[in-house]
């Protein structure tokens, strides 16, 4: 069964066409083989409220089993990520988030500051990752293996 992912982009540079989205692209690559089809159009400014009403209706209109979001969850006062997806979870899926700094901190010790979150919406599953490339490429293989898993139990829950 194949499961829908929206990957969203959290960068000032990359939204002003300053960088290019190189995580967001590797987010798509590493998914994809997993039985994911995504979408990856969504870049934004780091903008708590935009994110906020962004994840309310992809949630809300059932556009996805899963959003990944890339950037904002570190402690610069920019960073707002985990505040949004706080906002807008019904309920907490603490362990994907810890599992992230866990797999950050075997690199380097400033992976304890990652902020991120992950919880649920309706029958979307959200997660906060970092935004920076190299620490996707350090973490994302710690959640990968429950990712299909878990989107199949919320998607199952509507039956």
């Amino acid at each position: 069964m194949s499961y829908k992912a929206i990957i969203i982009t959290l960068s000032a540079n990359v939204f002003l066409g300053v960088r290019e989205d190189t995580t967001g692209t590797l987010i798509e690559e590493m998914i994809t083989p997993e039985g994911f089809e995504t979408e990856t159009e969504h870049i934004m400014c780091d903008d708590p409220e935009k994110l906020t009403k962004t994840l309310i209706d992809i949630c809300d209109n059932h556009k996805a089993n899963l959003v990944l979001t890339a950037g904002g969850t570190g402690i610069s006062q920019r960073d707002k990520a985990p505040e949004a997806t706080l906002a807008v979870i019904e309920r907490q899926v603490p362990g994907i988030a810890e599992a992230i700094r866990v797999a950050s901190m075997a690199h380097t010790p400033r992976g304890m500051l990652y902020r991120g979150v992950s919880g649920i919406r309706g029958n979307t599953l959200i997660i906060n990752l970092p935004g920076n490339s190299k620490a996707v490429k350090e973490t994302f293989g710690a959640i990968l293996p429950v990712l299909a898993h878990s989107v199949s139990i919320l998607a199952d829950s509507d039956k």
